[in-house]
């Protein structure tokens, strides 16, 4: 027999009569000779309701603890209900909370990760026949105390039961019928996607995807678990999540495991930035379409944040053998009269599923690389991997320090095959807010200094942009979600720098594997945008994303035009059920 881990989000098991549906596709299974472990959430908009409660009663910030208790209670009502339904329809059942099943987390309320499950309840029941019913979203700490794992914890507890049990695959089944090109609420014609990478899926769940948790996504990956998204509504095959062969976490140490699994170094670039560049729509995609014109290949690219007068730095990096006709593009373009190029750079990198939601991760790169003296020059970030552009001359020491510090030897970069699509899907991110610190000291560690007092006090940082040095100072831009913006703004004027805030932005990004080996993806993305009028303000990339901040107010139409730009667009809409 095998075993399926399946997971109910709120809108499938929003009341009765959607319980009772979810219990006929669990005796379905049943009947295809499947052991069943279920995790459900809360129904419909609990959650939200018992937030509303608890502000109600006790302001703006209840104590994390008692929180944890009021809030697993919606998980476990549908627990409850759910195991009660098998039973009265002749499926033996039992329902568990996460202390019965067995999960311990750590001991942070409201944020837990999961460092492991003791699966010997859940083994037992099942060989008693049972259905196991589990509570998603909550756990134990080793003391015993009640903790949630925060929004969208009932995905990563499905996925952790599945990688603990060692189950044949988990099915996450939502309102949509998989994983689509982009937000269907947005784009109807989204299309339906077969299937996707798990790098790719960390992407976008990151960049605001609400199918699938990004914690979720991790251990799939980390643990090799066969995933597989579907439609609550129908019998259709959904999205396979495609993760590496050959499991590579460790159940004991579950979701805080090795955090970072690759050091990279890159040491055939070369840097070009264009200084003072005029800020109007158009002006990326001018400079990028001409290069891919020429067949030039560019790695990453950083537009900074405006300088006054309408201003701004776009710096990127290309191979050094392309340097000189980069050059001589950029110069015939007449964009600025400051050019800087330089051939001997290197760009080195920290990889890793763990990066997402962990800001100490990025603040101890920096950091080590500062305790070497070793200055960055430029900085680029996605959910999985953090980039610095340094001195050629400092590479060996840089790979020493990261080295030391995540216990890690260099590995060879990620080279994507050349058949994955170059774009799978387009994210919109608007709840996103910017921070930029001005004029900071342009020398080895000060950028470790800030970014760790936003680490101390765990803020994750999502796009972290450095832009280029002048008379000795540079700035430091990065966004967060807007629900850590005062947080984060306090923690800045305690440096003593000068802070702007910008909460009337939105990040939209475009994913996919193929995107490294292919020429102008970033181009045509700038051109969708120009032939709109929709002007850029920040830029950043890895391998497999392009980021770009835009106005909140032009965000829903800028991410119809790239999803059009790159034929993403299905022959029919896609129906959401809601509850």
């Amino acid at each position: 027999m095998g075993l399926v881990v399946q997971k109910f989000g709120g809108t499938s098991v929003a009341d009765a009569e959607r319980i009772l549906q979810v219990c006929q596709r669990i005796e379905h299974t049943v009947s295809q000779g499947e052991r069943v472990v279920v995790v459900v959430s809360a129904m419909g908009k609990t959650t939200d309701s018992l937030i509303d409660l608890a502000r109600a009663v006790a302001g703006e910030c209840p104590n994390p603890r008692e929180m944890d208790l009021l809030l697993a209670t919606g998980e476990q009502v549908t627990t409850a209900l759910v195991s009660m339904a098998l039973q009265a329809r002749g499926q033996a059942a039992i329902a568990l909370t996460g202390r019965e099943a067995g999960i311990i987390t750590e001991p942070h309320h409201q944020r837990a990760r999961i460092v492991r499950i003791d699966i010997s309840r859940i083994k037992a029941e099942l060989e008693q026949g049972k259905v196991v019913v589990v509570t998603g979203f909550q756990g134990i700490t080793p003391s015993g105390e009640v903790t949630t794992l925060g929004r969208g914890g009932s995905d990563t507890s499905a996925v952790a039961l599945a990688a603990a049990l060692h189950a044949d695959r988990c099915e996450i089944y939502t309102d949509v019928p998989g994983i689509l090109t982009t937000d269907p609420r947005l784009v109807p014609q989204a299309s339906l996607l077969a299937e996707i990478t798990a790098a790719e899926m960390l992407e976008l769940a990151s960049l605001g995807a609400k199918v699938l948790h990004p914690r979720a996504v991790e251990i799939a990956r980390n643990f090799a678990v066969p995933l597989v998204v579907r439609s609550s509504w129908s019998d259709a095959p959904g999205t396979k999540i495609l993760s590496p062969n050959g499991a590579r976490g460790d159940l004991h140490a579950l979701e805080v495991s090795r955090l970072v699994d690759g050091i990279h170094i890159d040491r055939s670039q070369a840097k070009v930035a264009l200084l003072g560049v005029p800020d109007r729509p158009g002006i990326a995609a001018q400079l990028f379409s001409a290069l891919a014109a020429e067949g030039i290949l560019v790695d990453l690219i950083v537009q900074s944040i405006q300088h006054p007068r309408n201003y701004n730095d776009i710096a990127f990096t290309v191979p050094r053998a392309a340097l000189d006709h980069a050059l001589r593009l950029c110069r015939d373009l007449h964009q600025t009269e400051t050019i800087v190029a330089d051939g001997a750079i290197s760009i080195v990198s920290i990889s890793g599923v763990g990066i997402v939601g962990r800001p100490a991760i990025p603040a101890q790169m920096f950091s080590a690389l500062g305790q070497h003296d070793i200055n960055i020059e430029m900085i680029a970030t996605s959910e999985t991997k953090v980039s610095c552009v340094i001195a050629e001359q400092d590479s060996d020491r840089a790979l020493r320090a990261l080295g030391e510090i995540f216990q890690l030897e260099p590995t060879p970069a990620l080279i994507p095959s050349v058949e994955a699509p170059s774009v799978r899907g387009v994210a919109l991110d608007q709840n996103q807010t910017r921070l930029a610190v001005l004029n900071v000291p342009d020398r080895p560690g000060v950028a470790a200094q800030i970014l760790q007092s936003l680490a101390d006090k765990g803020i994750p940082l999502d796009m972290i942009i450095q832009s280029e040095p002048a008379q000795g100072v540079n700035n430091i831009a990065f966004t967060i979600k807007t629900t850590d913006r005062y947080e984060a703004e306090r923690t800045l004027q305690q440096t003593g720098q000068a802070v702007m805030v910008d909460t009337d932005v939105a990040k939209l990004s475009i994913v996919g594997l193929g995107m490294a080996q292919a020429k102008g993806i970033a181009a045509r993305m700038f051109q969708a945008l120009a032939e709109r009028d929709i002007n850029i303000e920040m830029i950043a990339t890895s391998e497999i994303k392009v980021s770009c901040i835009i106005r909140q107010s032009r965000a829903v139409e800028a991410l119809q035009a790239v999803h059009q730009a790159f034929a993403l667009n299905g022959s029919q809409e896609i129906p959401i059920e809601r509850s």
